[in-house]
C-alpha cells in the first residue's frame, strides 16, 4: 500500500475501522474479497432504534438496499431509489405500480431468502429488512452495512416512520402520513354519509388461495386501513387475537358472514379462479349478507395484501372508494 493512503486509512475513526472489520469478515466469510470493505462509510450518522436494538446508520444513506416490498415502497416515495431490492411476489421483478420509479435497480433475489453474496458485492450504505422476514441473518447483514429491521412487513405506518428515520427523512414521513390521515378522515365521512344509520358496515376481506381461502382480520395490511374507516368486524374477530383465519372446508363459509365482502384473488392463475367459482357457487354463499345486498368487489391484490407500503395504502384507499360509491360489485 502507497505511503500516503496507509496515512489515510490510519486516519479513519476507530468506530470506521472497526465497522469495517466486520464488513470483511463477513465478505471472507460469503467468499468475496475483503478489499471491498475498505470503502468507508459517508461521513456522519445517526442512531435509529428498529426491532432488533439501536444501530449507527449514515445520515443520508447513498446506496440502500430494501429487503421487503413495503420497505421499497416506502423508500421511494421518501425519494430514495434503492440500488437494490428483492423480487416482488407477482408481476416480476417489480410491482407495476413502482416500476416508472425505480430505475435500473438490481435484484438480490426473494424476499424469503435473499442473497447475501449479492447483498456484499453491491456495497450498501444501509440495508432495510424485517425482523419477521431476516432475524436469523441479522448479524451476517450488518456486517455488510448497517442494518435496521422493522417489526413485521404489514405495519406500514410504524414501518414509514422507521425508514424515514433511517434515511434521515422524518419530515416527508410525516407529511405522507398526515396525507393519508387526511384522505382517510375525508372518506370516513363520506361513507358515513352514505350509509346512514346502517353505518358501520360489516367487512371481510377474503385473499382466494387454490386450495383454500384467508380472511384478512384487523391486524393486517388492509384491516388496519378498514378500521381506520370505521368498518366493522364480525363479532367472532372482535378480539383481536388473530389476523389471518384460513379456511379449508367450505362448511366454514358461515364465519365469513359481513356486509361487504373485499375479494382479492392471490395470482390469475385457473386453479385460484376455479376455487373462487367453487366456493361462491355454494348454496351457503347466497346466504350471505354481502352477497344479498351485491356488496362483493373484487379488488387489487398488491394494492390490499402484497405491496405493505404507504404508496399501496394511497392505491388501496382510491380503489375502495371507487368501488364502495359506483354501486357496481364485480
Amino acid at each position: 500500500m502507497h505511503r500516503m493512503d496507509r496515512a489515510r486509512v490510519q486516519a479513519w475513526p476507530v468506530a470506521n475501522r472497526a465497522r469495517n472489520d466486520r464488513r470483511a469478515f463477513c465478505l471472507r466469510l460469503l467468499g468475496l474479497p475483503a478489499a471491498l470493505a475498505l470503502l468507508p462509510y459517508p461521513a456522519g450518522a445517526v442512531l435509529v432504534e428498529h426491532a432488533m436494538g439501536r444501530t449507527q446508520v449514515p445520515m443520508r444513506p447513498a446506496r440502500v438496499i430494501t429487503l421487503f416490498q413495503g420497505a421499497t415502497d416506502i423508500a421511494l416515495a421518501l425519494g430514495v431509489r434503492p440500488v437494490a431490492t428483492v423480487d416482488s411476489w407477482t408481476e416480476k421483478p417489480v410491482y407495476r405500480y413502482l416500476r416508472a420509479q425505480m430505475g435500473d435497480a438490481q435484484s438480490v433475489g426473494l424476499e424469503t431468502q435473499p442473497s447475501l453474496e449479492d447483498i456484499a458485492q453491491l456495497q450498501p450504505d444501509l440495508i432495510i429488512g424485517s425482523k419477521f422476514r431476516n432475524e436469523r441473518a441479522f448479524d451476517l447483514l450488518s456486517k455488510i452495512a448497517p442494518t435496521i429491521l422493522a417489526q413485521d412487513v404489514y405495519s406500514f405506518v410504524s414501518n414509514t416512520r422507521l425508514i424515514g428515520a433511517a434515511l434521515h427523512r422524518e419530515a416527508q414521513a410525516a407529511r405522507l402520513l398526515a396525507q393519508l390521515n387526511q384522505q382517510i378522515a375525508a372518506l370516513r365521512v363520506r361513507l358515513t354519509q352514505k350509509f346512514g344509520p346502517a353505518w358501520p358496515l360489516s367487512v371481510s376481506v377474503l385473499d382466494v388461495r387454490s386450495d383454500h381461502i384467508r380472511l384478512y382480520l384487523a391486524d393486517s395490511f388492509a384491516g388496519a386501513l378498514l378500521s381506520a374507516l370505521g368498518f366493522a368486524w364480525p363479532s367472532q374477530w372482535r378480539d383481536g387475537s388473530r389476523s389471518i383465519i384460513k379456511l379449508t372446508s367450505k362448511e366454514r363459509i358461515p364465519v365469513m358472514d359481513a356486509d361487504v365482502f373485499f375479494v382479492l384473488l392471490r395470482s390469475d392463475s385457473a386453479a385460484v379462479r376455479n376455487n373462487y367459482v367453487a366456493w361462491s357457487g355454494h348454496p351457503l354463499w347466497q346466504q350471505l349478507q354481502a352477497v344479498k345486498y351485491g356488496r362483493v368487489h373484487h379488488v387489487n391484490n398488491v394494492y390490499w395484501s402484497l405491496a405493505g407500503g404507504i404508496q399501496s395504502a394511497f392505491l388501496m384507499l382510491d380503489e375502495l372508494q371507487a368501488k364502495m360509491f359506483s354501486e357496481i360489485s364485480s
